[in-house]
């Protein structure tokens, strides 16, 4: 068998940077596995993603360069799943640099540049700007341009 890679995320709105990232790693190895985190890990990291784990793992195993997407559990198990699944390079985001030099005792550790210009944590931000207040503002406005569009017609 060929070089295995292995690579972890939460994958939260999926978006260019994930698929970017998933592109690369798939280019270092012959075979790619993912580990996409559970919520509950995501709450002790204290993170909380917008999109259920359910369907994040689904988004990511349609993804043609994942041969295989397990789920993450706890921080202890990257080193498990390297013996568990005999991985040759463990690949993350570079704003992960230097948090897992400790693996280099297993494998090659790879830390791979972000793609400029788009964030999960800003694309969230902006969201969180939708209030409801902006909300019931924004579809006010929607029925206006609805009725105005209407009188013309």
């Amino acid at each position: 068998m060929g070089r295995t890679v292995l690579t972890y995320g939460t994958f939260d709105l999926f978006h260019i940077g994930h698929l970017n990232i998933l592109k690369r790693l798939s280019e270092l190895g012959d075979r790619l596995i993912v580990g996409v985190s559970t919520d509950e890990f995501n709450a002790i990291k204290g993170k909380k993603p917008v999109v259920p784990f359910e369907q994040r793992i689904e988004i990511v195993r349609a993804i043609r360069y994942v041969d295989l997407a397990i789920p993450e559990e706890n921080w202890a198990q990257k080193r498990e799943d390297i013996e568990k699944y005999n991985v040759d390079v463990f690949g993350i985001g570079e704003d992960w640099k230097g948090k897992f030099d400790d693996l280099e005792d297993k494998v090659e550790v790879v830390y791979l540049p972000r793609t400029s210009g788009i964030s999960t944590t800003e694309m969230k931000r902006v969201l969180s700007a939708f209030d409801e207040r902006h909300v019931e503002e924004l579809k006010r406005t929607l029925d206006s341009i609805s009725q105005i569009v209407k009188e013309l017609s």
